[in-house]
């Protein structure tokens, strides 16, 4: 049991007692100084024993050998005080019983001594008697033999001046015949006296004689004793301690210099090792002899009651076990089995920690790997709902968004898995509250010809299909084994064998819900070389399938909404271009993936104008595509008054400042730009004005591509009423203008230098038409999805034809009015429109006789001769005529009405040097009937009252 216990204190002071160690209260300073130099001293080799412990340790009661030695040694001291005590207190006890016994002797044989009597009874006795009794005092070594007579006179004395003296004793005992011994003090001191009497023949007692010793006598022979007893105590002393020392540096030796505490804890660790830990340890001796196994070493090895003592290879192990155990060389967690265990080995070596021998530890790796397999799995379900919460919504589209749910589940959960969605979430509307009816939006998974439902299929789900339940009842429904099952067969009979026939043996439909609401169903589905579904899968489909009805729902919300904001910015987007004949144009609107501001717009102006406008809200959005309706219908108003375009952005920067002055309540403020061009086909002149917008580019016939420099103002709200410049350009036939947002040149990864330079690279090159410079521009400029709106605006300029231009300068004279009219009609003529010249000569005679009446030179009229024929009467004043209804007795103002009912439009446009009334009139084809002969209109003019 002893090498027991040290085998096992020598393992945990080695490698066993690291965790314990760990455990245990610090160490005193003493032992936490020794531990520290042991720490810093350099390892002993292999082989070498540690050197023993210094003597000096036995004195420190801090350690158990330290505490057994001075125990020991008190024990010893106290035992050898013991002994010297009743030593002396025996030796006291013999001396004084050898004074007693002495002193009776020789008083009882002087008593009997032959002639005592006679000597007692002569003339003299003292001169007999002192002598003799000095002589056998001196024999019988006692301090002296005195003889006394019955009435107490002194005979003989050890002292002779008493001889003759009366004396007092306790005699009364020895006169009545008794001999007898006692102590008492007398003339000596303290003494011991014997006293006998003397008796004649006849009996009767004649004198009585004492023979005393003193105590200091006895003392005296005591103490030449004690010497020999204190030395003898001393030589047992030391030969004990001695002999304690060596026993107790032996176990110094054993015990390490630990401490009770220590000790304590080594053996409770030792139990725990043995008894609680769940891993087995042996510990093998150098001859291969089995020294220690604890219980689960014995559970786990299968080891009879007796197995320490016997050798490795007599313990009936498998080899494949037995080998590694008995042949002493470290191992690191190989594996082996036993019996029906697969156990992991670690061998170490117990020198320089003890005597030589191996360490052996067990540890059962069946039950570890199956907990292992378990936590693996779920560190791999925490890992994939992990990337599911990362991959699934990565976009706001609803079809997407079912596609990364199956995709993120494929095949790390299940080996198909498809989602079936409700027909309203993929428009983005609110879903029903139960329908069964869904379209297959996506199946990952699958590959070649396979028997589930194909996406983009209607799918309605019987009331007995999994789908179905789970669908009423909101909760997954397990089919952990569809060939047993057969309520989910019910949905397509020769399906579900095709089904199986592919191997798929397990299903879980969970419904996609998602606040509250139901958005369709996922299905997981696991093929022949996967495990069925468990209840542990259940939970975590739920999980994964509530993490991706969120995001579909978020896509399905942002559908409808983005649907809404697109159908909004797209009514107020024009439609189509409207005829006219100043430009050729061709237009893109490419919207981001957020609804934006952007527009566009070709608004006909009168004489044959025409106005281009690109405009660009700041953000995205409904709020973005409700300003740009709003700003796009206030240009087109603007327009209708014939504004210049530096007069019609000023009216905008008012009203876009009027909108953020109501808009201030909720925090919004709208940021703007615009930039207008109105183009003259007549003249070639383009005249264009910019609020914070990109100016146009400018494509020469040769394909030269200039970017003109257009004065920009601050964006539009931002003017605070200061004047907007504009730009005033010549143009070539055919010349193209591209009008852009910034879109189309800005973006993350490029700043506008060079968009513009990618721009000017697009546009280059003649001979192309506005439709395949759009195409090439967006090819070349734009991504698949851009990140912001663009919008494009290319036109062709034309040159209205000069021999449909017809101008005469008009006199302030009345009289020249029927000279300019008959001009007028011999140019209609020309031209083929006969059948309007009398409204024309109506018209004109009308307008140049108000501006020969209330204008002021020079007065200058012009006929255009385009899609309509357009006549403009000019004058330098600044004074517009308006239109009314004339009383029955006026005499005037009937003239403008006649110009409102023969003319299509009419109107007047200021300039920097007056004003110009124009009126527009359709021009018939051949063939084409006139709606009214014109005398017959013009009659119509007045009732049928004379006047």
């Amino acid at each position: 049991m002893s090498n027991y216990l040290g085998e096992i204190r020598r393992w945990l002071l080695g490698s066993g007692m690291s965790s314990s160690a760990r455990s245990r209260p610090p160490l005193p300073e003493h032992r936490q100084e020794r531990q520290k130099r042991q720490d810093q001293a350099p390892p002993p080799k292999e082989g070498v024993r540690r050197r023993p412990q210094r003597l000096s340790s036995l004195l420190s009661a801090r350690s158990v050998a330290g505490e057994v030695f001075l125990l020991q040694l008190a024990v010893v001291v106290l035992l050898v005080a013991a002994a010297v005590v009743a030593l002396v207190v025996q030796g006291r006890s013999a001396a004084m019983l050898d004074a007693r016994n002495r002193t009776l002797a020789a008083a009882g044989t002087f008593a009997e001594s032959p002639g005592i009597v006679a000597a007692v009874r002569s003339p003299h006795p003292s001169a007999v008697l002192q002598p003799s009794a000095q002589a056998a005092a001196k024999i019988a070594g006692v301090d002296g033999i005195n003889v006394y007579t019955l009435d107490g006179v002194t005979l003989a004395h050890s002292d002779p001046r008493q001889i003759g003296k009366h004396v007092v004793g306790p005699f009364a005992k020895a006169a009545a015949g008794r001999s007898f011994t006692e102590t008492f003090a007398g003339s000596l001191g303290q003494s011991v006296v014997s006293v006998v009497p003397v008796k004649a023949a006849d009996g009767k007692v004649v004198a009585i004689v004492s023979s005393p010793v003193t105590v200091e006598n006895v003392q005296n022979m005591l103490n030449g004793q004690l010497p020999v007893v204190l030395g003898s105590a001393a030589a047992v002393l030391a030969l004990s301690a001695g002999g304690t020392a060596l026993v107790s540096r032996r176990l110094l030796r054993r015990t390490h210099g630990l401490g009770p505490a220590e000790m304590t804890r080594m053996y409770e660790h030792h139990d725990a090792v043995l008894h609680a830990v769940r891993e087995g340890v042996l510990i093998v001796g150098a001859g291969g002899r089995l020294l220690l196994a604890n219980d689960e070493a014995r559970r786990l090895l299968d080891l009879p009651a007796d197995a320490e003592g016997l050798q490795v290879t007599d313990l009936g192990l498998e080899e494949g076990i037995a080998e590694p155990i008995a042949s002493g060389r470290s191992v690191t967690d190989e594996v082996h089995m036993a019996a029906d265990r697969l156990l992991a080995v670690n061998i170490r070596p117990t020198a320089p920690y003890g005597s030589a021998g191996t360490v052996v530890t067990l540890r059962d790796t069946t039950e570890l790997r199956a907990l292992s397999g378990r936590a693996e799995v779920a560190r791999e379900r925490l890992k994939l709902l992990y990337d599911a919460g990362v991959q699934v919504g990565t976009t706001l589209d609803v079809e997407r968004t079912a596609e990364e749910l199956a995709e993120v589940a494929v095949p790390r959960f299940a080996d198909i898995v498809t989602v079936d969605l409700l027909d309203p979430v993929l428009r983005g509307e609110e879903p029903p509250e139960l329908n069964t009816e869904m379209r297959r939006t996506a199946a990952v998974g699958l590959h070649g010809e396979h028997p589930l439902y194909p996406v983009g299929k209607l799918v309605r789900f019987v009331p007995t299909s999994p789908m179905a339940a789970g669908l009423a009842g909101g909760r997954a429904v397990l089919e952990a084994d569809l060939r047993t099952a057969q309520l989910w067969r019910t949905q397509d009979p020769e399906n579900s064998l095709r089904i199986l026939d592919r191997g798929i043996h397990s299903l879980i439909a969970v419904p996609l819900r998602a606040r509250g609401v139901v958005l369709g169903m996922a299905g997981y589905w696991r093929g022949p070389d996967s495990p069925s579904f468990d209840e542990e899968d259940v939970s975590f489909a739920e999980e994964l399938t509530a993490r991706a009805a969120l995001s579909v729902d978020n896509a399905r919300r942002y559908t409808r909404e983005h649907t809404v904001a697109d159908t909004l910015q797209r009514s107020l987007l024009p439609r189509r271009v409207p005829e006219q004949s100043a430009v050729e144009v061709a237009h893109r609107y490419l919207a981001a993936q957020a609804v934006g501001g952007d527009w566009f717009d070709v608004i006909p102006l009168p004489g044959a104008r025409v106005a281009l406008v690109v405009g660009d809200v700041v953000g995205h959005g409904l709020h973005a595509a409700a300003t740009m309706g709003r700003l796009r219908t206030a240009v087109y108003n603007f327009s209708t008054l014939d504004l210049p375009p530096d007069e019609l952005l000023s009216h905008l920067d008012e009203l876009v400042a009027h909108i953020d002055t109501d808009e201030q309540e909720w925090g919004g403020i709208t940021g703007a730009t615009c930039l207008c061009a109105v183009y003259d086909p007549a003249s070639g002149r383009v005249t264009a004005a910019t609020a914070g917008h990109p100016g146009p580019a400018l494509v020469l016939p040769d394909g030269t591509v200039t970017f003109p420099e257009v004065p920009v103002s601050p964006p539009l709200g931002l003017g605070a009423g200061l004047p907007i410049d504009t730009a005033e350009l010549t143009l070539p036939e055919g010349s193209v203008l591209a009008l852009f947002t910034d879109g189309l040149i800005e973006s993350r990864d490029r700043d506008p230098d060079a968009g513009l330079a990618a721009l000017r690279t697009a546009l280059a090159g003649p001979s192309r038409t506005p439709e395949e410079i759009c195409t090439a521009v967006i090819d070349a400029m734009l991504p698949a999805r851009p990140s912001d709106d663009v919008a494009l605006l290319v036109a062709r300029t034309r040159r209205l034809d000069p021999e449909r231009i017809a101008q005469w300068d008009v006199p302030p004279d009345p009289a020249a009015v029927s000279r300019v009219r008959n001009a007028c009609a011999r140019r209609l003529a020309e031209w083929g429109l006969e059948d309007i010249a009398f409204t024309t000569e109506l018209i004109l005679s009308e307008l140049i006789t108000n501006a020969i009446r209330y204008g002021t030179e020079p007065i200058r009229v012009r006929l255009l001769y385009d899609r309509s024929l357009v006549c403009e009467v000019s004058d330098g004043s600044s004074t517009s005529p308006h239109l009314r209804r004339a009383e029955d007795t006026d005499e005037g103002g009937r003239g403008l009405f006649l110009v409102a009912q023969f003319a299509l439009r009419w109107g007047t446009r200021y300039t920097d040097r007056g004003k110009i009334i124009w009126s527009e009139q359709a021009v018939h084809e051949a063939g084409e009937p006139a709606a009214m002969i014109p005398e017959e209109a013009l009659l119509a003019g007045w009732d049928d009252e004379p006047l």
